[in-house]
C-alpha cells in the first residue's frame, strides 16, 4: 500500500466512524516528515480514542501496523505515525489550539470528497 492509498484508507475509516472535519494534506513537497497528514476531530476524548483505535485496528488488518502511537493519555490529541502518513486526531479544543491546518497550509490540501461514500 503506497502512502496515498494509506492516507485515503485512513480518511475513509475516520469518515465511517463519524469523525468531524477530516482533512488530508500532502506535505511531501514541504517536509521530510512524511508524505501526508490526516487531521480529524472527535466530538469528545472518548470519541478521539475510539477513532484512533479503529484506524489502528483496520490498518493493521490490512497489514500496515502503526510505527508509533502517542497521546492516549492526553485525552485531547492522539498521533498515529505510519512513517509516510501521520494521522492526528483531536478534540475540538485541541484542534483549535494547535491549528495544524494553518501551520501546514504550505502543503497541498487534497479534496477527499471523491473517496467518501
Amino acid at each position: 500500500m503506497d502512502s496515498k492509498e494509506l492516507a485515503i484508507a485512513a480518511v475513509q475509516i475516520l469518515d465511517k466512524k463519524k469523525a468531524d472535519q477530516v482533512h488530508l494534506i500532502e506535505i511531501g513537497g514541504v517536509s521530510t516528515l512524511g508524505d501526508y497528514f490526516v487531521i480529524a476531530t472527535g466530538t469528545s476524548a472518548t470519541h478521539v480514542k475510539s477513532l484512533a483505535d479503529e484506524v489502528e485496528f483496520q490498518l493493521k488488518e490490512k497489514g500496515v501496523p502503526a510505527g508509533r502511537v502517542e497521546g492516549y493519555r492526553s485525552n485531547s490529541w492522539i498521533l498515529l505515525d505510519y512513517q509516510s502518513v501521520i494521522i492526528h486526531i483531536f478534540t475540538p479544543e485541541a484542534r483549535a489550539f494547535y491549528d495544524l491546518d494553518r501551520l501546514w497550509q504550505d502543503g497541498v490540501s487534497v479534496d477527499i470528497s471523491q473517496y467518501l461514500v
